[in-house]
């Protein structure tokens, strides 16, 4: 009886780690969401830089994403829009890039990851690919998020 439980003991140890590492490589090939992009705070200014001549590629995700945000369903996605400003440098910086600062007026929990909320309306995989190699193309990158509370308000 000591030898088959032993028999069945060292099976088990054995097949384990087989059964381990199967479940872990289809979690690792299960495409992962990426967390939500959220800003704290009442007012934030983010700045994306942009290679020169992509500046019209990024302005057509933007205007893809006014739309996707005017589209959908999500509950704060018109407060989202409706709270968020770009605006275009007028002269390049030193290495040739071009600025865009997006003033927002932030929706506390909203995702602000630009891709994924399109994704959150344009569902056909093919245009989102179309979309992502635009963007990507671009050479966006965030280079400062500057987040807080209003100190003062002149206008009021």
């Amino acid at each position: 009886m000591r030898r088959l439980f032993g028999v069945l003991l060292a099976g088990a140890i054995l097949t384990l780690p087989a059964f381990s590492q199967s479940a872990s490589a289809q979690q690792a090939a299960a495409p992962q969401k990426p967390p939500p992009f959220t800003i704290d705070g009442e007012a934030a200014l983010l700045i994306v830089s942009v290679k020169a001549d992509k500046t019209a590629d990024y302005e057509q995700v933007l205007t893809k994403l006014k739309d996707a945000l005017s589209k959908s369903e999500a509950p704060d996605a018109k407060k989202q829009a409706a709270g968020w400003k770009v605006i275009k440098t007028a002269k390049p910086q030193a290495d040739g890039t071009i600025f865009y600062l997006h003033f927002i007026t932030p929706v506390p929990g909203a995702d602000y990851s630009v891709l994924q909320s399109i994704y959150a309306v344009v569902k056909d995989p093919m245009e989102q690919r179309s979309l992502y190699d635009l963007y990507v193309g671009t050479g966006a990158k965030n280079v400062s998020l500057l987040n807080g509370t209003v100190a003062i308000d002149l206008g009021k």
